[in-house]
C-alpha cells in the first residue's frame, strides 16, 4: 500500500526547463479501459511528414496559430517544436473563463506524491512533503508512492505493456512522470511534485469543476531563464526566443480525462519502441510529452466544436512554490545531471 501521509510523525520550484525537441488488460474505474499504447507517435513517417508537408510558418513578429494552413495536420502542430509553442501561446493568452460545471464534480480529494525510495527520502524533501499536511484539514487524503507501489498499481490496473513501459523508465523522474499519468487515468485526483512547498491557499477552488487544471510555462532561450507568468500571459506578449509549454506538475483532474489518456498512450508508445535506448525525459514522459497531448486534444476539440475541458493555473505560485536548492539536485537523482552524464 502507498504511504498514507499525515498519520505518523511529520516528514520533514523552479519550473522545468524544456530541453531539445518536445520532439489491455482489465478495466479501469468507471468501465474505462487503459489507453492503447500509440506506437505511431514520433515515428519515422511522422518525422518525415513534419519535414516535408505543408508550408513553413510565415515570418511574423507576433505569430498566430490561425495563420497556419487550415488543413494542417493535428499531429504536425503537436509534434513540431515551433508550431506547438505558437499554439500553446494562443491557448494561454486567449483562454476564456471556465464555464459553470454542468455535471457533479468527480475529482477525488486525494493529493498524491512520489519518491522512488521510501527509505531514503532526504530531510529537505521530507519538509516539502510535510508542508501539504494542512490539506488534511480541508478534507484531502494524502498518499506517497514509491517505485514498488507504483509498479504494483500499474500491473494490477493496466497490465503487462504498461509495466514494461514503466520498467523502461531509466530514471526516478521518468518513473514518477509515467506513474502520475497512470494514476490519474485510473483514479483522478491531485498530483504535485515532491519538491513543492504548499503556501496555504484554499485548494477547493481546484475542484469547482471537472476540468483538467494545468500550469502553463514559458522559457526564454536567450537568457536561459523562465519568463514570469504575469509577463507571458499578457495578450500578444511574444519573443522569438520564448518557448511556451505546459508543465506536467501539478495535475488536477477526474479519472480518465482525455488529455491524460493521450499523454499516457503517447509516452507508452515511445517507451515500448525506443525504451532500450537512453531517451530524453522531457519529450518522452515529461512536459514535452504532456504539452504535445494537450495541443492534440485542444485542436481536435476545437475542430469538433466541443467545449474546452481544461483550465490554466496562471497563479499556481499562490498555492505552491518549488523549493530550490535541495540536496538531491546535486547528484544524479537530479534528472538534469543524469542526462548530462
Amino acid at each position: 500500500m502507498p504511504t498514507m501521509l499525515g498519520t505518523h510523525e511529520p516528514l520533514s520550484r523552479r519550473p522545468l526547463r524544456p530541453s531539445g525537441p518536445i520532439p489491455r488488460r482489465g478495466r479501469l474505474v468507471g468501465e474505462l479501459r487503459p489507453p492503447r499504447p500509440d506506437l505511431d507517435f514520433a515515428s519515422v513517417a511522422t518525422r518525415r511528414l513534419l519535414e516535408t508537408s505543408f508550408a513553413t510558418r510565415p515570418p511574423s513578429s507576433s505569430p498566430r496559430v490561425e495563420s497556419l494552413p487550415p488543413v494542417i495536420h493535428t499531429s504536425r502542430i503537436a509534434e513540431d517544436d515551433r508550431l506547438r509553442s505558437d499554439y500553446v501561446r494562443q491557448l494561454v493568452q486567449e483562454a476564456g473563463p471556465a464555464g459553470a460545471p454542468s455535471v457533479p464534480v468527480t475529482i477525488p480529494k486525494v493529493i498524491f506524491q512520489y519518491w522512488h525510495d521510501p527509505d531514503a527520502i532526504p530531510a529537505d524533501v521530507r519538509e516539502c512533503l510535510d508542508s501539504w499536511e494542512p490539506l488534511m484539514k480541508q478534507g484531502f487524503q494524502r498518499l506517497l508512492f514509491d517505485d514498488q507501489e507504483a509498479r504494483r498499481l500499474i500491473s494490477k490496473r493496466f497490465g503487462p505493456p504498461y509495466v514494461a513501459a514503466f520498467d523502461r523508465c531509466q530514471h526516478p523522474a521518468m518513473r514518477c512522470d509515467y506513474f502520475r499519468l497512470c494514476y490519474m487515468v485510473d483514479r483522478g485526483g491531485f498530483y504535485v511534485d515532491a519538491d513543492e512547498v504548499y503556501q496555504g491557499a484554499d485548494c477547493h477552488t481546484l475542484l469547482r469543476d471537472n476540468n483538467l487544471k494545468i500550469q502553463p510555462l514559458c522559457y526564454d532561450q536567450l537568457t536561459d531563464t523562465m519568463v514570469e507568468a504575469a509577463v507571458f500571459l499578457e495578450s500578444r506578449a511574444y519573443s522569438p526566443d520564448w518557448i511556451f509549454y505546459i508543465n506536467n506538475n501539478p495535475l488536477v483532474a477526474p479519472a480518465g480525462h482525455p488529455v491524460l489518456r493521450l499523454a499516457l498512450a503517447r509516452s507508452t508508445g515511445l517507451l515500448l519502441r525506443d525504451g532500450r535506448n537512453r531517451l530524453d525525459i522531457q519529450s518522452t514522459t515529461g512536459p514535452g510529452n504532456f504539452t504535445a497531448s494537450v495541443v492534440r486534444h485542444a485542436i481536435d476539440s476545437d475542430r469538433g466544436g466541443k467545449n474546452r475541458d481544461f483550465s490554466f493555473l496562471g497563479n499556481w505560485e499562490t498555492i505552491s512554490v518549488s523549493r530550490w536548492p535541495l540536496s538531491y539536485r546535486e547528484d544524479d537523482r537530479n534528472w538534469r545531471l543524469w542526462r548530462s552524464n
